[in-house]
């Protein structure tokens, strides 16, 4: 089991920034690629950034790419997402989740998940 808690999420004006955390506990953390994922009201989960567990190159969603930068510290068991220049659409619940073995951008392969952190971005 992997346990993962979620932070920093809050209201934020658009063009502005937040960095969300996501903590893990349980079993090894290096062996899981980790992801970030986000829920919009009345839409469906769509996948945000996700990054393996030691080198390679992140993943992002085309809507975040150059805005978002995911990156993790394997040695406290956390991962964060840097979110710059954000905008009204970027309002959701924004998830982390586990993934064991490789990146994907693809919900069914994350075994585990988080309770997600509001990010509301206001005009």
């Amino acid at each position: 089991q992997v346990q993962l808690v979620e932070s920093g999420g809050g209201l934020v004006q658009a063009g502005g920034s937040l960095r969300l955390s996501c903590a893990a506990s349980g079993r090894t953390f290096s062996d899981y690629a980790m992801g970030w994922f986000r829920q919009a009201p009345g839409k469906e989960r769509e996948f945000v950034a996700a990054i393996a567990w030691i080198g390679g190159n992140p993943a992002y969603a085309d809507s975040v790419k150059g805005r978002f930068t995911i990156s993790r510290d394997n040695a406290k068991n956390t991962v964060s997402l840097q979110m710059n220049s954000l905008k009204l659409e970027d309002t959701a619940v924004y998830y982390c989740a586990a993934a064991f073995g490789i990146v994907s951008t693809q919900q069914y392969d994350y075994a585990y998940w988080g309770q997600g952190t509001q990010v509301t971005v206001s005009s």
